[in-house]
């Protein structure tokens, strides 16, 4: 249910309350007898964004652990309302028994929304980038987002109003460039997002060797996915496997199937 919401009503979603139960893992994550393979050697850790819990992965978590890759998911910050630095140290935390179980040197992190940012500010801060291979944001709030619902959701949603653009929060993330060395990072994008506004806003800065950008209708014209319905799109995937199968950032000379 939580993909067909009309896209008028995706935006107000910043303005709902959040739910506190525990979500169960998704088909394919979180398994604790998945050993990395030498073709894919690092774990995928999957990052849901705001009001979102890892039930939101139930689609993509089996394909991606079909396609060969150890997957791993977790909950963080009241279904991620909470504050964010608080937040980047719980996935840290996750990332750290996700390596000391698989024995992998390092992980890769495919985040929705909050979920494609956070991270950002646990690998510049708190010394997560050497943990990281790849960095995969779909709607990344990389730079916040001008949707009038985020500031005044603060009350019961810290980490809306710290991803409402020019805020504080989003200022200290972004001083200094946008990427560390060391990981590849690959923003997935939707013009049609009606959250995390603009969607140009979402993009990162930094060197081709490092840094892809994507808007899925560049290559696919008529992909008419929002903010919540984009992480489900098969075009996202094929992107996502793209940027997880080779060194470096998504390839963005590559051309998806589009249906």
């Amino acid at each position: 249910m939580r993909r067909i919401v009309p896209t008028l009503i995706c935006a107000a979603v910043l303005a709902l309350p959040a739910a506190a139960a525990a979500a169960p893992s998704p088909p394919g994550s979180n398994d604790a007898s998945c050993k990395p393979t030498t073709a894919h050697p690092y774990p995928v850790v999957l990052v849901p964004g705001t009001f979102e819990n890892q039930s939101m992965w139930e689609t993509v978590a089996p394909q991606i652990k079909a396609a060969g890759y150890c997957v791993f998911s977790l909950d963080y910050g009241n279904n991620a309302t909470g504050d964010i630095p608080t937040s980047a140290g719980e996935l840290g935390t996750f990332v750290n028994q996700v390596l000391a179980q698989t024995g992998a040197a390092k992980v890769d992190l495919v985040g929705h929304s909050q979920g494609g940012m956070m991270p950002r500010y646990w690998m510049k801060f708190d010394g997560g980038a050497s943990k990281v291979d790849d960095l995969v944001g779909i709607a990344p709030s990389s730079h916040g987002t001008t949707n009038p619902l985020a500031g005044p959701a603060g009350p019961f949603c810290p980490a809306c109003a710290q991803q409402a653009a020019g805020s504080a929060f989003i200022t200290n993330l972004n001083a200094g460039g946008d990427i560390q060395s060391g990981p590849s990072y690959t923003v997935i994008s939707t013009r049609h997002d009606e959250v995390v506004t603009p969607y140009q806003s979402q993009a990162l800065s930094g060197p081709a060797s490092q840094v892809t950008n994507i808007v899925l209708q560049d290559k696919c014209p008529l992909d008419l996915s929002e903010h919540l319905t984009i992480p489900d799109e098969p075009v996202t995937l094929r992107w996502v496997l793209n940027a997880l199968g080779r060194s470096g950032p998504a390839d963005p000379s590559f051309t998806p199937r589009c249906f």
